[in-house]
């Protein structure tokens, strides 16, 4: 029986830089291809990076919007399925069993925009996605980047508002233990997410963490966030940092979803609708965002560098 070819790259996100921000597995995959969930997961373990995802294209377009020459253009729709590499069954809230299919995913999405609008979808400025957490849009917007005049292609996600609430002192370990003593501020955690959001003094804490992954296993949510205000003259608002050693990834090098909780979280601290955040990572990566409060949505947008491209056999 002939194999099929379905074509994928590799493409790092929330980074102008190859080989920097969070790698993900772009797979695009025809109407009529015949996998399953269980061949999704097997691709994802063999790619055994954070996250691999599909896209499937939708025929029906249901909206329209103007392009360059004010003329309407359907908005290409496409269903988005995203999977970790995890080995073993893993009760995350935002796990659907026993397949490890993730509910939302920002560097992904930014992933699998990038690899549309520069390959698949040229003359396209907006795509929609379906995926578990509902229709999520992702938009070219081109900025100057610094002192630089050139225009850069960044690439915006509407993403849901994630709230946080206290936490119960039984769901956590020692937080001063699983970040090795760290001055803590505040603990709270995320409502859709389940994970724990811990604030410490500084940004520079932040980024010199050496956490205790031991102990983060036994925290009750799916992983601890890791967040401080960025130090004078950086150039951003907050730094942070994501570690979920259940999803099979001790360290999320750039996590865009984490960013619906802590997005609404410091523009109540620092009384501030546009923010920008730096994952301190050793991959490290920006990501620059806008709360709506009206509408509980937040704005991420970021930069993508696509490193490798290919076909899978089926």
């Amino acid at each position: 029986m002939p194999q099929r070819a379905i074509k994928y790259a590799v493409i790092d996100a929330f980074t102008g830089e190859a080989f920097k921000g969070n790698p993900a597995a772009v797979c695009l995959l025809e109407e009529t291809a015949e996998v399953d969930e269980h061949w999704m997961l097997s691709v994802a373990k063999e790619f055994n990076i954070s996250e691999t995802c599909f896209l499937t294209r939708v025929v029906s377009a249901v909206g329209s919007y103007p392009n360059s020459s004010n003329q309407s253009v359907d908005i290409p729709r496409f269903s988005l399925r995203w999977f970790t590499p995890v080995a073993e069954p893993c009760t995350s809230y935002l796990l659907s069993q026993p397949h490890h299919q993730v509910n939302l995913c920002g560097h992904a999405t930014l992933a699998s925009a990038h690899f549309l609008f520069t390959s698949a979808l040229l003359e396209h400025e907006t795509i929609e996605f379906i995926t578990k957490s509902g229709l999520l849009t992702a938009k070219k917007v081109t900025k100057s980047k610094s002192a630089s005049k050139d225009m850069k292609l960044f690439i915006e996600l509407d993403f849901p508002a994630d709230q946080v609430v206290k936490c119960n002192a039984s769901e956590l370990p020692s937080i001063p233990l699983t970040l090795n003593g760290l001055s803590v501020v505040n603990v709270l955690k995320t409502t859709a997410s389940d994970d724990f959001i811990v604030e410490v003094s500084s940004g520079k804490e932040v980024a010199e963490l050496q956490p205790n992954f031991m102990e983060i296993q036994k925290c009750a949510g799916r992983g601890v966030i890791v967040t401080g205000q960025a130090p004078d003259g950086s150039g951003f608002d907050f730094f942070s940092r994501f570690f979920c050693p259940k999803l099979g990834v001790n360290e999320d090098p750039v996590c865009g979803s984490a960013h619906c909780a802590l997005v609404p979280y410091w523009s109540r601290k620092l009384q501030k609708k546009s923010l920008t955040a730096f994952m301190a990572s050793p991959r490290s990566g920006v990501l620059h965002l806008e709360l709506d409060e009206k509408s509980q949505r937040v704005r991420i947008s970021g930069e993508a560098v696509t490193v490798m491209v290919g076909t899978l056999l089926v």
